[in-house]
């Protein structure tokens, strides 16, 4: 295996990582295996490769095992994955994990853990996205443009451990064509953390709905924070704690973070009322203030003669929603009409709230559809 000297110093870190590439049956995570693993591990006492065909225990494609070279009988006698699984848990346990396409080696590989009861939460580095990071102006990041364009010296190419050592040699070149401080700056922005804040994990992020709803942070003693709303909920809740271009407020708000509350809702409108209504029950520190306005007619006559539900789908998730409003107040979403007429019932978390009254006065005077209650309870 090809390894360039010489070795630039500040290439090997304080804290070992390693450089991991896969070779699988397909792309489908949950269906295809691994058939092969390469590992290049770099730390302060040098470097160490290791590697491994394994059993997938189903047959190679015939363009995978062109692709590879990999066949069906190289891998027949191969241990399994679950045969490696305690000393390759343990070979990359603490690491930090380094690969292209990061997504999906990682993915695969918390996949056969998970399979096996194993909780796989490395912090993960894209080679992908350094590079991109690291060089806007190009257009192509894919390994092979990255051999090209920094005089890689591929062994193989399409074989795991060949593959991996590319990777090695390509953080290599970072560390002798950049300043340390600015590469170490692309590479917090890109890195995926599994710990992100006090209790929240990358396990806590990828429960939370990918559609529109609302976030609650909450601090030291459970205090609440900020409370936010996305069409992107998912994405907008890790950006906060993990996004490379946040103002100075929003790390300021991430490093007193230690928990997060989530509600889907159905809707964009659903996620603007939800907001409102807990911004006024919580008041957390971090929200703006809303400031009335010559326009706002508090006390205003409530135009209708009763409850009234609003529906709503959401486009990312398909998800279905009845949010129930009176008398410029918001009583909550239900996911379907019994649930709906039900909530009427209640009694309203807050009384008029402006934020709740301006939402709903500037969307039902463009004309938003809705259904009385009333009617909705005639039909369930």
């Amino acid at each position: 295996m090809h390894t360039p000297p010489p070795f630039p110093s500040n290439a090997f870190p304080a804290d070992p990582v390693v450089f991991v590439d896969l070779e699988t049956t397909g792309g489908s995570l949950g269906i295809d295996r691994i058939t092969e693993i390469g590992i290049v591990e770099a730390g302060p006492s040098g470097v160490t490769q290791w590697s491994s065909l394994v059993n997938p225990q189903k047959p190679i494609p015939s363009f995978i095992q062109n692709l590879t070279g990999i066949t069906d009988s190289m891998v027949r006698d191969a241990p399994t994955f679950d045969e490696l699984a305690a000393s390759l848990f343990e070979r990359m346990h603490g690491r930090l994990f380094i690969a292209h396409n990061a997504h999906f080696d990682h993915g695969f590989l918390r996949g056969e853990f998970k399979r096996l009861g194993l909780k796989f939460q490395p912090d993960v580095l894209c080679t992908v996205q350094l590079s991109r990071a690291i060089y806007p102006a190009q257009t192509r990041h894919g390994l092979d443009a990255l051999v090209e364009r920094h005089a890689l010296v591929p062994s193989a190419r399409h074989r795991a451990l060949a593959d991996a050592d590319l990777l090695w040699q390509f953080w290599q070149h970072l560390h002798q064509a950049h300043p340390s401080d600015d590469l170490r700056a692309h590479m917090d922005r890109v890195t995926r953390r599994f710990r992100l804040a006090g209790d929240i994990d990358e396990d806590t992020i990828e429960r939370i709905p990918a559609g529109c709803g609302i976030y609650v942070f909450y601090g030291e003693d459970d205090a609440p924070l900020f409370v936010g709303r996305s069409v992107r909920l998912r994405q907008r809740v890790r950006s906060h704690l993990t996004g490379g271009k946040r103002s100075a407020k929003d790390l300021r708000l991430a490093a007193l973070v230690r928990r997060v509350e989530w509600t889907a809702t159905g809707g964009e409108i659903g996620a603007l009322l939800a907001e409102a209504q807990r911004v006024a029950r919580l008041r957390p520190p971090h929200n703006r203030v809303i400031r009335a306005r010559r326009d706002d007619a508090r006390g205003a006559a409530w135009p209708y003669a009763g409850a009234i539900a609003i529906e709503e789908r959401d486009p990312a998730t398909g998800l279905h929603a009845w949010h129930v409003v009176d008398e410029w107040q918001y009583f909550g979403t239900a996911a379907t009409r019994a649930e709906a007429a039900a909530l009427r019932t209640q009694v309203p978390s807050a009384e008029f709230e402006l934020s709740t009254y301006r939402i709903l006065g500037e969307r039902l005077a463009r004309g938003l559809a809705f259904v009385p209650l009333d009617v909705m309870a005639a039909v369930v």
